[in-house]
């Protein structure tokens, strides 16, 4: 899944060995003014990952079970987008509070238990990735993930879009949404920090309703670490969601790789052709 300046193009393997590609051209919502917004656009970019990932992993599932034309209900990406946003809530912001709450009596300070909450969180998160990654599938995904990488890292470095000269660049990447993720967790931190010690409903409303917000944030700092990728303490402040990476991308082969490459290259064939 690749997505360009005017469109997102996913390329999938047919069971028959051939490529499938899916256009979908982004509305404004995904490419207008509110986009190029501070804080806003993390909001935007985190509706854009799940809406559009949804939609793209329906699209390749239909693929693989050569059912290209069955058309996806849009009640149904909602109803999948819903589902995923309660999970992830539930799981990596309320489950968090409530374990940190076991020890609250015995905490006094808003910072501290924002910390042991924090450190739970991450620790949930590593674990979950840890866990998925076990599965077979998850795995050819993670590689799928690392062809994306190699291809974007190819294209910033401006060599040729071919697969021999891919295929030296390295899985991990700055604006990888594994970092955004993480830095999403060490911010809700500073964040969470700032509500105090307040009752235990006050706690949950206020660990989902800053979510927003901390998106906003952390998109922020991945923006700015990948312009100023050369300075020595964004690269350190980068590093633990590069490394995180390792768990999330594998070392494709060369037919994945020629997957992604061929999603990039109609990405930037459409953008070329809506810039003339």
């Amino acid at each position: 899944m690749m997505r360009g300046q005017k469109a997102m193009v996913t390329a999938v393997r047919r069971p028959g060995g051939g490529l499938a590609l899916d256009t979908q051209m982004l509305t404004g919502f995904y490419s207008g003014r509110w986009r190029r917004t501070p804080l806003v656009r993390g909001v935007i970019v985190l509706i854009e990952v799940l809406v559009l990932g949804i939609r793209s992993l329906l699209y390749s599932a239909n693929v693989s079970l050569e059912e290209e034309e069955a058309e996806i209900s849009g009640w149904f990406v909602w109803l999948l987008l819903a589902v995923s946003v309660a999970v992830a809530v539930v799981l990596f912001f309320l489950a968090p509070l409530f374990l940190a709450n076991l020890i609250k009596p015995y905490i006094t300070s808003g910072l501290v238990f924002s910390l042991v909450e924090g450190l739970i969180r991450v620790a949930i998160f590593v674990i979950y990735l840890s866990l998925i990654s076990l599965v077979p599938d998850i795995k050819r995904y993670f590689a799928y993930h690392g062809a994306e990488h190699k291809s974007i890292n190819a294209y910033e470095a401006g060599v040729p879009l071919e697969v021999e000269a891919v295929k030296r660049y390295g899985t991990a990447h700055r604006r990888c949404g594994t970092s955004f993720l993480f830095v999403v967790l060490i911010i809700a931190i500073i964040v969470f920090a700032l509500v105090g010690l307040p009752s235990l409903g006050m706690l949950v409303l206020s660990r989902i309703l800053l979510v927003p917000v901390i998106a906003g944030l952390g998109y922020e700092v991945i923006y700015f670490s990948a312009n100023h990728a050369d300075n020595p303490v964004v690269r350190a402040v980068a590093a633990p969601g590069l490394w995180l990476q390792s768990m999330t991308t594998r070392e494709p082969t060369d037919d994945q790789l020629e997957v992604a490459l061929a999603a990039l290259g109609k990405a930037l064939e459409i953008d070329q052709a809506e810039a003339t």
